[in-house]
């Protein structure tokens, strides 16, 4: 049952008489839990409303509209769409790595179903009953991303540390004999599912394609905060050109089955052996960027696209050379410098410095994790007139560090300027170039 907040007028429901304050029971005879619901049921014509109003009293309302227009309304969400908390105590979890005292938001484990086909959030289905599982097929819930990690069950239970993980499999085919479709997700962890375990897994999700979308490959991520947690090995350079040169192999294979490559590795894998990230055909669409498959790439080919739009114009205006810094992750340090080094104008020094991270430990290289008083640390000493940092250092639209350290902090601090840069090369490009269309 969901509360009615308001109702539009010359709407369908308002013509019906449905009033705010007045809570949807059912529509059709289905019962209405959550938005899933209601979007999926009013999409008929024709409509039979149950409703409770304020004061206890039941009715039923009858609404006829055209197929696709919208009933009106718009609904009470805050409880019935809170996201639901993950029953996994994963061996690999990033919120368990985490250090002490940091805000509440940050210890937050969401494992949601109704967020995967909404927002594309990663899902392991655990916390999904037989009863929720039958209302996802009924649904048509489509596409869904799936934390997968191992179709063994055993072994998934283990990375999981949650006897009820071992299904999935059973509930991936589910989907697929229901013509439902979903990405896949593997967080490699050595030790646990590389070796004969992944190539089970890669094997099983090709079967189930074109159920089966895609599958990202991303190494497991550890902070310096696991003194209780499972020893586990990091991706090492020759640990990830084995698998490189495997998931080239069974690529191959699948572009000649099924017309895709199928598999996908994160671009960490590639930077851990300091190898040129593939070309843009090699991703196809990229449609596990959010897991960090292709973000170099593509960044790449929109720094080289903004380059050519910008060649040739008049875009200086400085008497003297203008020396920045430009402060990244490890990780993707070389190619930010090859970037640097290809387009920066005559006029503009920039030095790319790799920031090691001793907040959360120098095995994590990502910029996205870089917190204010490391990136203090790391501009100590240097020269320059202004610095130049990736909008994902940043919390979202917000001006704040994942240490709770501000801009402001920063910038007092050093007594320079700091200007934010979009995680797109057109903006990096026009922020090398001193154009003024970037935050500061």
């Amino acid at each position: 049952m969901i509360r009615i907040m308001s109702v539009a007028s010359s709407s369908p429901a308002a013509g019906a008489g449905i009033r705010p304050g007045e809570s949807i029971v059912s529509i059709n005879g289905e019962p209405v839990l959550d938005e899933i619901d209601y979007q999926a049921l009013i999409v008929h014509p024709h409509l039979e409303i149950s409703i409770v109003g304020e004061d206890g009293t039941a009715r039923s309302v009858t609404v006829a509209k055209s197929r696709w227009e919208s009933l009106g309304l718009v609904l009470d969400e805050t409880v019935v769409m809170k996201p639901r908390r993950c029953r996994n105590h994963c061996v690999f979890c990033f919120i368990d790595q985490m250090p002490p005292g940091m805000r509440n938001s940050l210890y937050v484990k969401d494992d949601d179903w109704r967020l995967s086909l909404m927002m594309g959030n990663y899902v392991t289905l655990t916390n999904v009953d037989d009863e929720e599982f039958v209302r996802i097929l009924r649904r048509k819930a489509s596409p869904l991303y799936i934390s997968v990690h191992a179709t063994d069950g055993d072994v998934r239970c283990r990375m999981l540390r949650n006897p009820n993980a071992g299904n999935i499999l059973d509930r991936l085919t589910a989907l697929k004999n229901h013509g439902l479709q979903f990405h896949a997700q593997i967080v490699l962890c050595p030790g646990y599912n590389d070796g004969d375990v992944l190539k089970k897994t890669l094997d099983d999700l090709a079967s189930l394609w074109p159920s089966a979308l895609s599958v990202a490959i991303v190494p497991i991520g550890m902070t310096r905060y696991r003194e209780k947690l499972a020893k586990i090995p990091c991706v090492d350079r020759e640990m990830a050109e084995h698998l490189i040169l495997e998931i080239e192999k069974f690529q191959e294979r699948c572009l000649s089955d099924f017309g895709t490559r199928f598999a996908f590795l994160s671009d960490e894998f590639y930077c851990i052996c300091g190898l040129d990230i593939p070309g843009e055909e090699i991703y196809e669409g990229y449609p596990q960027i959010e897991n960090g498959v292709g973000l170099i790439r593509q960044f790449e080919d929109e720094c080289e696209e903004a380059y050519r739009e910008l060649s040739g114009r008049s875009v200086s205006g400085h008497s003297s050379t203008v020396r920045l810094v430009i402060p990244t992750g490890v990780s993707v340090a070389a190619h930010i410098e090859k970037m640097c080094k290809r387009y920066a104008p005559d006029y503009v020094h920039a030095e790319v410095i790799p920031v090691t991270n001793r907040f959360f430990g120098e095995s994590i290289t990502v910029t996205g994790l870089i917190v204010g008083r490391d990136l203090l640390d790391a501009l100590k000493e240097k020269d320059f007139d202004a610095v130049l940092i990736s909008e994902s250092m940043l919390r979202e639209n917000t001006e704040c560090f994942l240490d709770d350290m501000t801009l402001d902090d920063v910038r007092k601090k050093i007594g320079k300027p700091v200007r934010i840069v979009e995680n797109k090369g057109d903006s990096f490009i026009r922020a090398l170039f001193l154009l003024e269309d970037y935050h500061e």
